[in-house]
C-alpha cells in the first residue's frame, strides 16, 4: 500500500502551560517530519491555549468545557451540560477534520476529543506528564493505543503493555540555552556580572511564591541580586508595582523562556512535571517550592525525585519563613554547590522525549 502523502493530526491539551507546551512541542516535531501534514488543536474555549496555540502558528477550536470543582458550586451544576455540549462539538470536529491520529496531553478538552476519536476508530496516543495522572488521562487510557510517560510506576494507573517511558516533551529552543547567555542578558537589560535569580510560579502564578519574593525583596537586594520574576496571570496586577524597582523585572508570562533560563544563575520554581523536565534540560541550580494543593501531593514527589539525586534543593511552603534566607544565602555563597546541582540535574534530563513520542505517533500513522 502506498504511503499517504498528507496526514491530518489532531491534538488536545490545555488549561495550563504544562499541558499546552508538550502538545506544541510534539506538533513542531511532527511538522518537521511531515511538512505537508495538517494540524488542528482542540482546547477549552476560555483557557490560555486559545491564545498560546495560535501564537505557535496552529489552528485551534474551542470546546465549552471545564473541570469538576471539589466542592459544590454553580460551575459543577453546569458541568453535565458542558460535557454533553463538548462531546457533541468534539464529534463534529472529528467528523469534519477526519484525522489520521489523535494526541492528548491532558487537560479538560482532551477528554471529549479523544473519546470521540476513539469511537471513530482513530488511533490515539496520550502523553502523561505527571507521576500521578489526572482523571481525564486515566479514563482515556482504556481507549488509547500508546501512553507515553515521564515517571516509573504508572502501571498502577495505566495498562502496562501500552506504557512507554519517554520523558516529557520540551521546547527545542531550551536544548542549548548556555549558548544564549549574552543575548539573553541584553534582552532583559540585565547588569553584567550581577547574580540573576529567575522566579517561576507556573503560567497562572503561585500565590505563596509571590508573597515570599515580595517579603524578601530587601533581603535579596542586600545580596546584590537582580530578579526576573514571572508572577503569573492571576497576580500580575498586584505585583507589577515592583517592576524596575530594586533590580526587579516583573512579568505576567515569559514568552521567551529560553532567554529567561539562559540569563538565570539560579531558579526558584514550582515542581509541576513540565517545569521539572525543562529544568533538567537547562541544568541550572534550582530551589523547588512544590505546591501542596495538588492531587496525591505529586509536585513534592516530582521534586524529591530530583532532590534525592543531589540535583536540587527543596523548601516546603510551610517552612519558607524559617528556611528561605538561610538556604538561599548558603547556595549563593557556594559556587561549587551551584555547579554540582546544575551538573547533577542535567544528568537527569531525558532530552529525546519529543523525538521518541513523535516516533510512536509515526508508527500509528503508518499502521
Amino acid at each position: 500500500m502506498a504511503e499517504k502523502e498528507t496526514y491530518k493530526i489532531i491534538l488536545s491539551g490545555g488549561g495550563t502551560g504544562g499541558h499546552i507546551y508538550p502538545a506544541i512541542a510534539i506538533a513542531n516535531e511532527l511538522k518537521s517530519r511531515f511538512p505537508d501534514a495538517e494540524f488542528l488543536f482542540v482546547g477549552a474555549e476560555d483557557r490560555m491555549e486559545m491564545e498560546k496555540v495560535p501564537q505557535a502558528g496552529y489552528d485551534i477550536k474551542g470546546l465549552w468545557i471545564s473541570g469538576i470543582q471539589r466542592k459544590l458550586t454553580l460551575k459543577n451544576l453546569a458541568f453535565p451540560f458542558k460535557l454533553i455540549n463538548s462531546m457533541w462539538n468534539a464529534r463534529k470536529i472529528v467528523k469534519s477534520f477526519q484525522p489520521d491520529v489523535a494526541i492528548g496531553t491532558g487537560g479538560f478538552a482532551s477528554g471529549p476529543l479523544l473519546y470521540m476519536a476513539a469511537l471513530k476508530k482513530i488511533p490515539s496516543l496520550i502523553q502523561e506528564q505527571n507521576s500521578y495522572p489526572g482523571i481525564t488521562n486515566k479514563l482515556l487510557s482504556k481507549k488509547a493505543e500508546k501512553i507515553c510517560v515521564a515517571y516509573d510506576g504508572l502501571e498502577r494507573f495505566f495498562p502496562s503493555e501500552k506504557i512507554i517511558k519517554t520523558g516529557n516533551p520540551v521546547r527545542r529552543d531550551l536544548l542549548n540555552v548556555d549558548s544564549k547567555t549574552a543575548e539573553a542578558k541584553a534582552f532583559f537589560n540585565l547588569k553584567d556580572g550581577k547574580y540573576t535569580l529567575l522566579v517561576l510560579g507556573g503560567s497562572l502564578g503561585a500565590g505563596r511564591i509571590n508573597e515570599l519574593i515580595e517579603n524578601k525583596l530587601d533581603f535579596l537586594d542586600t545580596l546584590n541580586i537582580q530578579i526576573i520574576w514571572q508572577c503569573g496571570k492571576l497576580y500580575y496586577q498586584q505585583y507589577k508595582i515592583y517592576n524596575n524597582t530594586k533590580h526587579v523585572q516583573v512579568f505576567e508570562f515569559l514568552n521567551n523562556m529560553d532567554y529567561a533560563y539562559a540569563a538565570a544563575d539560579t531558579v526558584i520554581s514550582r515542581a509541576g512535571a513540565s517545569s521539572v523536565s525543562e529544568l533538567c534540560i537547562v541544568g541550572k541550580p534550582v530551589i523547588f517550592i512544590p505546591s501542596p494543593n495538588v492531587a496525591e501531593n505529586h509536585q513534592t514527589k516530582n521534586a524529591m525525585a530530583i532532590v534525592n539525586n543531589d540535583a536540587a534543593m527543596i523548601i516546603k511552603e510551610a517552612d519558607l519563613d524559617v528556611d528561605f534566607e538561610n538556604k538561599f544565602s548558603q547556595l549563593i555563597a557556594l559556587p561549587e554547590k551551584q555547579k554540582k546541582l546544575g551538573d547533577n540535574i542535567k544528568k537527569m534530563a531525558l532530552e529525546n522525549a519529543t523525538t521518541q513520542i513523535a516516533d510512536e505517533v509515526e508508527k500509528l500513522l503508518k499502521k
